[in-house]
C-alpha cells in the first residue's frame, strides 16, 4: 500500500508531504496506481518549484518507494493551489482503486 501523508502545522499551513511504500495492484511496470501517484507527486514537486519558486528538501528511494518533501518556505498561492491538486488526485485515487492500495492522511507537526 501507499502511504500518503500531508504534514501541517500547527496553524494548518503545509509543511510537505510525503508518499511511502507500493501499491502492489498489479505486477511492476503495469501498476496503475503506482504509476498515477507516482505522476501526481513527482509532478507537484517540479511544478511547486518550477511554478511557485519554492524550495524543497527531497529525499527519495525508488527501494522502498518513498519521497519525503519538506517546503523551505511558507507555501504562496501558487503553491497552495498546486497541493490541493495533488491531494484531490491522490483522494480520487484512493475512491477509485481503494484504500487497499494508497490511503491519504493529514499530520500537524507539533
Amino acid at each position: 500500500m501507499i502511504k500518503v501523508t500531508v504534514r501541517k502545522s500547527d496553524k494548518g499551513s503545509i509543511k510537505g508531504f510525503s508518499c511511502e511504500g507500493h501499491a502492489l495492484y498489479a505486477d511492476a511496470g503495469k501498476d496503475v496506481v503506482c504509476a498515477a501517484v507516482s505522476m501526481l507527486a513527482i509532478n507537484t514537486v517540479n511544478s511547486i518549484e518550477s511554478l511557485a519558486g519554492i524550495g524543497q528538501d527531497v529525499e527519495s528511494d525508488q527501494t522502498s518507494g518513498l519521497l519525503k518533501v519538506d517546503f523551505k518556505q511558507e507555501l504562496n498561492e501558487k503553491a497552495r493551489v498546486l497541493m490541493d491538486a495533488f491531494i484531490l488526485g491522490i483522494t480520487m485515487t484512493q475512491e477509485q482503486y481503494g484504500s487497499d492500495y494508497v490511503t491519504y492522511t493529514e499530520i500537524s507537526d507539533l
